[in-house]
């Protein structure tokens, strides 16, 4: 990946600030966008103390104004945009209730950042990613979305995360003919240094755990490769696609 330009969004933490780092670790220069300023710029020291190139841009994908900013300012930097990973999301932050109980603001929130921030960021770098005839844009949705759990009165996250994989085929099909591949990776429940209530950790180890393939709570780290190889020259052939990456989790 020398040379390629990676937009990385909702880096300041958790699974973002992982991907960042693993392009970066490739030799892509990547662009940190991040809500949370001290964040994003914290990650982006991490990259280049580590003699990586990134830069920090505050961004709220939920407004397509800054969105649009931000990849100007890419553009300016780097004069061109190779990969997006639409990785900002609203998750721990969002409350479980039943869906009866959701409000307007719940639903929309979810929405806004979840799946129409993901389009926001796609529909602006796709232009310079024409110019070139060669993209990638990889689409972080949820195994929740094809397998919601049984009484996961979670209908606003779950369907904001399936809203990412018809995202992902109808670009697909839109920008294939540009040499642009666009895909999705489906974690499962993944610990991060994201503070997490007592009683979803408990959930997770009790409920979710036992249903994997692979008995063990699921890192960061067990996703970055999938994200490098959707970026990659090998994955050249591949779009459309929604890969699970969830340690082989048995629905029954």
């Amino acid at each position: 990946m020398n040379g390629r330009v990676a937009i990385v969004t909702g880096t300041g933490q958790g699974l973002g600030r992982a991907f960042a780092k693993g392009l970066a670790a490739k030799g892509a220069k990547v662009v940190i966008a991040e809500i949370n300023e001290a964040a994003g710029t914290a990650v982006a020291d991490e990259i280049t103390a580590d003699g990586g190139d990134a830069l920090a841009i505050a961004t709220d994908v939920a407004n397509s104004e800054s969105v649009n900013n931000m990849v100007e300012q890419a553009l300016c930097a780097f004069s061109g945009i190779d990969i997006l990973v639409n990785n900002a999301a609203l998750l721990s932050k969002l409350e479980r209730k039943p869906m009866i109980e959701l409000t307007d603001d719940d639903w929309g929130d979810a929405l806004q950042v979840n799946a129409t921030g993901a389009f926001y960021c796609a529909r602006a770098v796709v232009p310079a990613m024409q110019k070139a005839q060669w993209g990638r844009i990889i689409n972080l949705s949820s195994d929740t979305a094809i397998f919601p759990p049984i009484g996961a009165t979670f209908a606003h996250y779950i369907t904001s995360k399936a809203a990412l994989i018809g995202l992902t085929r109808a670009l697909a099909r839109e920008l294939g003919s540009d040499g642009i591949t666009v895909n999705a990776v489906m974690p499962g429940a993944t610990e991060t240094e994201v503070n997490r209530s007592a009683a979803r950790r408990e959930h997770q180890m009790v409920h979710v755990v036992p249903l994997q393939s692979i008995p063990r709570v699921e890192v960061p780290e067990d996703l970055v490769g999938a994200v490098q190889f959707l970026a990659s020259d090998d994955a050249s052939f591949i779009t459309g696609q929604c890969l699970p990456v969830n340690g082989g989790i048995a629905f029954i």
